[in-house]
C-alpha cells in the first residue's frame, strides 16, 4: 500500500484539533551561530538549497532545512 506526502491534509472546520503551526523556514548564512536541540551549540559552515553543514565542535553534520529542533542565536 503506498502513501502519498503532497502535504498536509485538509483541516475540517468543525475539527476539535487545533491547526498544526507552520513551520518558518530561517534563513542561514556561513558563521551563523545555532543551537539544536540534540547537539548543541555549532557554526554554520556551508549553505545550499536543501540544508546546511555544521560544525559542532566534536562533529560537523548536515541539517536538512527547515529544521525544528535548530535555531539562531
Amino acid at each position: 500500500m503506498a502513501t502519498s506526502s503532497s502535504g498536509p491534509r485538509p483541516r475540517h472546520a468543525n475539527s476539535p484539533f487545533k491547526a498544526q503551526p507552520e513551520l518558518v523556514a530561517e534563513t542561514y548564512v556561513l558563521g551563523d551561530r545555532v543551537v539544536h536541540d540534540s547537539h548543541g551549540v555549532g557554526r554554520v559552515l556551508s549553505v545550499d538549497a536543501g540544508g546546511l553543514t555544521v560544525d559542532f565542535t566534536d562533529k560537523t553534520l548536515r541539517i536538512a532545512t527547515p529544521c525544528r529542533k535548530m535555531t539562531k542565536f
